[in-house]
């Protein structure tokens, strides 16, 4: 009788556990369709607690919580494709243990969709940066890029004059880039109020060496609520890299946007090393977005690049082409249908869409505000 019992508790169980899975599915998907509510309801409400509590839970500890998940996750794809390999080879596979097997793929697949959302994904679906501070984000013309060309040069340009190795090996330490970032975010909160960033939760990945080979720079991870920075990439891009990240985790998920929020608060920082970090990365996508339009002009403002730029330019893709590999095209190619089937049409491009935000910041607040 005990046995009837568990066995029809175990069935109900299983079924409102599959409701309750669809039925999550569905209103997050309805919810993606109404960015205002999204918007209102979720990034500035819900999604702010989530992360703080994530943050103060994991932000302490000294080693990423994250990925120490992402490896237990790969351990149990393994062995579960051991086992199948295993049941397959030896013929014990029939109807019902396909079925089964098909039937908990589903579930998991549907578990990981409904926790990345609930627990940041949404964002990818808000109003966002553009809505808060009232940009008119276009199309925008060839004028407006070699306007924002003339003013990124400058700017790269006066940095590079005041960037000492000294200040590039004070980042050797993370924890020193880290609370720098933290203390670049507590300045740009002054002027931007939604840019203030409390219990900070920025670590080294563990994974660093293999992410060079599989092209990533940083990335934030939903479930754990921590951001992630790859140590080993060139000195000069970690400031940037690292306040990106850290926009993912203040809930701005499209990487154009974290990218502009990344600017906003390496812009507000008074840090020669976190302003050339910026105003390198911003000058490599104004330039790319301006060759593709006017490759002459592009060229033309190549060859008036302050020597440490050329220099760092070279060390940049040194750097990628040192670790190039035919996976990394694979992951790359993946990663973009992830930001396309994300709200990001333009998948991997749409980092190079920052460009759009910074014509629109400027045309707002004038030139001497990039």
């Amino acid at each position: 009788m005990q046995q009837l019992i568990a066995r029809i508790f175990g069935r109900l169980m299983k079924s409102w556990s599959w409701v309750l899975i669809i039925v999550l599915t569905i209103l997050i998907k309805w919810a993606s369709w109404y960015p205002s509510w999204v918007e209102t309801n979720y990034s500035l409400k819900i999604y702010p607690v989530i992360s703080r509590i994530q943050r103060l839970l994991f932000g302490w500890l000294p080693i990423s919580i994250g990925d120490l998940f992402y490896a237990f996750l790969i351990f149990i794809v393994v062995i579960k494709t051991f086992r199948l390999i295993k049941a397959i080879v030896r013929k014990k596979t029939n109807r019902a243990y396909w079925v089964a097997g098909l039937q908990q793929f589903i579930f998991f697949i549907l578990f990981l969709y409904v926790s990345f959302n609930l627990l940041w994904g949404l964002n990818y679906n808000r109003l966002g940066i553009a809505h808060q501070l009232k940009l008119d984000v276009k199309a925008y013309s060839n004028a407006d890029l070699d306007t924002l060309a003339s003013v990124i040069q400058n700017r790269v340009n006066y940095y590079a004059a005041f960037v000492q190795e000294a200040q590039r090996d004070s980042f050797d330490r993370k924890r020193t880039l880290f609370a720098s970032a933290d203390e670049a975010y507590e300045l740009a909160s002054k002027n931007f109020q939604f840019l203030k960033y409390n219990s900070r939760s920025v670590k080294p990945s563990i994974y660093s060496y293999l992410g060079n080979y599989l092209g990533f720079q940083g990335y934030y991870n939903p479930f754990s609520g921590e951001a992630q920075v790859n140590t080993t990439i060139p000195r000069f891009l970690e400031p940037f890299v690292t306040t990106h990240e850290i926009a993912h985790q203040l809930g701005y998920a499209k990487e154009n946007e974290a990218n502009f929020v990344g600017f906003l608060a390496c812009r507000s920082y008074e840090s020669n090393i976190f302003r050339y970090s910026v105003y390198f990365d911003m000058y490599n996508y104004t330039i790319s977005e301006l060759f593709r339009r006017d490759s002459v002009l592009a060229k033309s403002y190549q060859e008036k690049r302050h020597p440490v730029l050329v220099q760092d330019v070279k060390e940049y893709r040194a750097f990628f082409r040192r670790y190039a590999n035919p996976l990394q095209d694979i992951i790359m190619e993946g990663y973009g249908e992830f930001l396309k089937a994300n709200n990001q049409p333009a998948g991997k491009k749409s980092y190079n869409e920052v460009v759009a935000w910074l014509i629109a910041y400027y045309k707002k607040y004038g030139k001497d505000a990039l």
